[in-house]
This record gives C-alpha cells, structure tokens and sequence, in this order.
C-alpha cells in the first residue's frame, strides 16, 4: 500500500512514513559531478537546423568531432560578445548560427562564398 492509500492518525505518522528508507541509493558527488558535466555538455553543443542539414548534405560538407568542437567554441565566443547571430567562417566553410538556440541555420562551401551577401547577423567569428 502507499502513502496515498494508507490511513494516516497522525501528522506525526505521516512525516515518518514518508521519510526514504536506508535502502534507497544516494549518488555520491562523483556521480553527480559526471552526470551534471553530461547535461552541460549537451546543451552546450551546437545543433543543426533542418535546412543546414540539408545543405551540409547537398554540399558533401563533413564535419570532423575537433571542427564541431571549434564552430562550439566560436558560437561561445559569439556568446560572451552578446552576439546573436553569427557568421562563423572556418575551413573553407561559412556557417550562419544563431547564438542563443546555439543552431547552425546554413552553410556555405568556398566555391559559393564568392559573391554571396550574408544578412541578418550582428557578428562574425573566423576560427
């Protein structure tokens, strides 16, 4: 039966009942230290929009882990400028992101950066 179910007397009996047993599992700092760095991690990765991910397809553009590392930490850098959406040029490759949903919105190859006008963004970051 649980405590939602049981007939409780008392206010007394009802703190008591409701108190964890000794048999219930705490993680340790540890653990929480490793599952929080895994939850900031996470938000902290850039994501592509759907029209990006079809570019980046379309363009037969492919990013490495250490190029997605860089383009997280230029979107940062974007970040702590009080950027909003930025242009990020890195590798022969320009990305338009949007800084505080951290989603890369296109990318453009250096064949078509020539001639190409880029609107609507407050900044730049070349990494």
């Amino acid at each position: 039966m649980n405590i939602a179910n049981r007939p409780v007397t008392s206010i007394h009996q009802l703190a008591v009942s409701s108190k964890p047993s000794a048999k219930t599992p705490v993680k340790n700092g540890s653990e929480f230290s490793a599952i929080l760095n895994q939850q900031l991690s996470e938000v902290r990765q850039v994501k592509m929009s759907k029209h990006a991910a079809m570019r980046l397809e379309a363009r037969n553009i492919n990013l490495s882990s250490e190029q997605l590392e860089r383009l997280n930490n230029a979107v940062d850098k974007a970040s702590s400028k009080g950027v909003r959406d930025t242009l990020v040029i890195m590798d022969d490759v320009a990305f338009v992101v949007n800084v505080h949903n951290r989603t890369v919105i296109t990318a453009v190859n250096q064949s078509e950066l020539k001639d190409n006008v880029f609107t609507n963004i407050d900044g730049a970051v070349f990494t």
